[in-house]
């Protein structure tokens, strides 16, 4: 029999995040065992799997339960890849990226946030995880990753996180400003070649440190 807590978790999962379409049963299986609760700061543990964002501090939020089913799903992350994970905030999506890859290496800037994010992938026994302190924009790499999830938004696209794709890789991104923007997924598929496939409308905070244009142009 389901305790209280697994119980609401399973009805997040099959509620929340099935109703939005996410129907890959590897991304269902993981955020249904994956403790959601455990990611979310005390003060708001009776709203862990509410379909909202959460405040995590620095005008920080841990994204709802139906976005990170369809970032997972677009992703199609494999036991192979290599995963950079783009805005750690509670380390929530990088435990879930770290149980479907082979490895994940999730960039926070703001160091509390990220000692608290490595509290809570080791309490979830995600071992192939590695939280660094980092400012995303710092990033030089060059075909290194098959897999990149960025959560915050960029209002200006910056080509330095397509460039850090393998050949076939996917990434994830949210681009555009308010009232809406629009997520992404972009594939490698040659040196120099890229496709773009629109994913579906949401809003999500800028990445800290971001450019902000006066008009956006992708």
């Amino acid at each position: 029999m389901l305790t209280p807590v697994e119980y609401a978790r399973q009805q997040m999962v099959h509620q929340q995040v099935r109703a939005w379409d996410v129907l890959d049963n590897a991304v269902l299986e993981v955020l249904g065992r994956i403790k959601r609760e455990e990611f979310v700061p005390a003060a708001y543990r009776h709203v862990a799997f509410a379909d909202a964002a959460v405040p995590l501090g620095h005008g920080q939020t841990m994204l709802a339960p139906k976005l990170v089913g369809k970032i997972l799903q677009a992703l199609a992350v494999l036991p192979t890849d290599q995963v950079l994970d783009i805005g750690t905030g509670s380390g929530f999506l990088a435990a879930c990226l770290g149980r479907l890859g082979a490895h994940v290496r999730s960039l926070e800037i703001f160091p509390d946030l990220a000692e608290t994010a490595r509290v809570n992938v080791h309490r979830a026994a995600a071992n192939n995880v590695a939280v660094e302190t980092m400012d995303a924009f710092n990033l030089n790499e060059q075909q290194r990753y098959n897999v990149i999830s960025i959560t915050g938004s960029l209002p200006a696209y910056d080509e330095r996180f397509q460039n850090a794709l393998k050949i076939g890789g996917r990434l994830f991104v949210v681009l555009g400003s308010g009232p809406v923007m629009e997520a992404f997924k972009i594939v490698r598929v040659g040196a120099n070649e890229f496709t773009r496939e629109p994913l579906f409308e949401t809003v999500v905070e800028p990445l800290v440190n971001a450019t902000r244009p006066s008009s956006f142009v992708f």
